[in-house]
């Protein structure tokens, strides 16, 4: 649809469609290059508008993507609450919660880039309902990982946000820079000390889970 046309969508079934427009290439921009990668007139470009009409709908491209963030947060939620279901035990319930983040790249890469950027330059409003909507996430995820393995809802929401925050800080690490790749390419024994994601993420969280019930005496 050509700009012209944008502006003359009035309506608020149109609006939403030219939002969701926003967001489809914001998300199909970051897939293909990494959240920091894109910048708004790469989203403006890619949806035909000029910047000053993507502000409209959204008031800076941290916005955007903290947009984007909540409803990754939300598809974590319905697939890690399958798993959960059928989960039996700690390590069912570390293995749910490693696995279905390692299949969520876009997730872990905006995981990545919350607290450091996206959560810098929005409005108070957006930042409410982002906010909001992780912690409700959050505590319905750590009942449920609670009850799973032994628990309770406390102990299941810090081992559920210990998994998110830990995907956060492994991935970029774990996905290197052209740069970084060349070098681990060149030199197999640095490339031996570049943790991998799955692994690494199922250690972290086993060792949580283990050890949270051992601090209840404290």
């Amino acid at each position: 649809m050509t700009e012209s046309a944008f502006l003359r969508a009035r309506r608020p079934e149109h609006k939403q469609q030219r939002r969701e427009a926003i967001l489809v290439s914001a998300r199909e921009l970051a897939s293909a290059s990494g959240v920091r990668n894109v910048s708004l007139g790469a989203v403006a470009d890619s949806v035909g508008l000029a910047k000053s009409n993507i502000m409209r709908y959204f008031g800076t491209r941290e916005e955007i993507y903290l947009v984007l963030a909540a409803e990754e947060w939300q598809s974590w939620s319905e697939a890690l609450t399958d798993r959960l279901r059928a989960a039996d035990g700690r390590n069912d319930v570390v293995t749910a919660l490693a696995e279905t983040l390692a299949d969520r790249p876009l997730l872990c890469d905006l995981l990545s880039h919350t607290s450091t950027s996206l959560e810098h330059n929005v409005s108070v409003p957006a930042a409410r309902v982002f906010k909001r909507t992780v912690r409700s996430i959050l505590s319905d995820l750590g009942a449920q990982a609670g009850r799973a393995c032994g628990l309770n809802d406390g102990e299941g929401a810090e081992l559920v946000s210990a998994a998110a925050a830990c995907a956060g800080m492994l991935y970029p690490v774990t996905n290197p820079s052209p740069t970084m790749a060349e070098l681990y390419a060149q030199d197999p024994d640095l490339a031996a000390s570049c943790p991998k994601l799955l692994p690494t993420l199922t250690r972290l969280l086993s060792a949580l889970a283990i050890g949270l019930p051992q601090l209840r005496s404290e």
